[in-house]
């Protein structure tokens, strides 16, 4: 039986699917990758994009933080694609219970899925660092430089988990809960190498792995299903 027909039959007899998913599972609306051979890590800049993407840079250099946030990480119209569409589908049918995301684009809830824990937040929410309030991605697209917030001109940090923040732990601890109670755990479009979020299979204790990736990842060999290959051209097959 092929790889894909073996994970069609896993989904098709359970009722508690949980889905672990990385930027593999966005590139196919348009969204670069990190790591891929022609993701941002490959492109040229004055600083790295981890450096930039650093606690320490935004606070010391947040004009060229925001330059390179509205050109790399908001400057895109994308739109759900199959894998995102089919978890939703999945959701409403009652197979899968939970979407564990380390995407910040909101394309699971562009989907229809309802239940999204995203362990590094989200671009879509952006927040005044002095009084709170909240602001759209639109606000930060069109505003200039450093963007303060309409209210008290404080300044406006996205709601995103930078590289030295630490992980919101009640997020993580649901994250954890839902693995260690799911039948099947799809994993799909992760390198798995971001700590902690990649430790998070470890909690899962069933039978039922699956690695969804277009290339062999570390963790291969402690599934019990590899499928390689785009995950929104498999999954639009289940």
């Amino acid at each position: 039986m092929k790889a894909a027909e073996q994970l069609k039959k896993m989904i098709e007899e359970s009722g508690n699917i949980v889905f672990f998913g990385g930027a593999g599972v966005s590139t196919e609306s348009g969204i670069p990758d990190f790591r891929s051979v022609d993701g941002l890590y490959h492109q040229k800049y004055d600083y790295p994009p981890e450096t930039i993407l650093s606690h320490t840079f935004y606070r010391q250099r947040p004009e060229e933080f925001y330059r390179f946030y509205r050109d790399k990480l908001i400057g895109f119209d994308a739109q759900p694609n199959a894998a995102h569409k089919k978890l939703a589908q999945w959701e409403e049918e009652g197979r899968l219970k939970a979407v564990i995301t380390q995407n910040i684009d909101g394309l699971h809830q562009a989907a229809g899925s309802k239940k999204v824990l995203e362990l590094h937040g989200s671009t879509l929410r952006n927040y005044c660092e002095d009084c709170g309030k909240f602001f759209d991605i639109e606000y930060i697209r069109e505003s200039e430089g450093v963007p303060v917030c309409d209210a008290c001109g404080g300044p406006v940090k996205p709601d995103v988990v930078l590289y030295e923040e630490g992980l919101d732990q009640k997020i993580l601890s649901e994250a954890v809960s839902f693995i260690k109670n799911a039948d099947v755990l799809i994993v799909g479009g992760t390198s798995l190498v971001v700590y902690p979020a990649a430790g998070l299979i470890d909690y899962y204790s069933g039978h039922k792995l699956v690695l969804v990736n277009k290339t062999s990842t570390a963790r291969d060999g402690m599934a019990d299903l590899v499928v390689q290959g785009a995950i929104g051209e498999i999954f639009s097959q289940l």
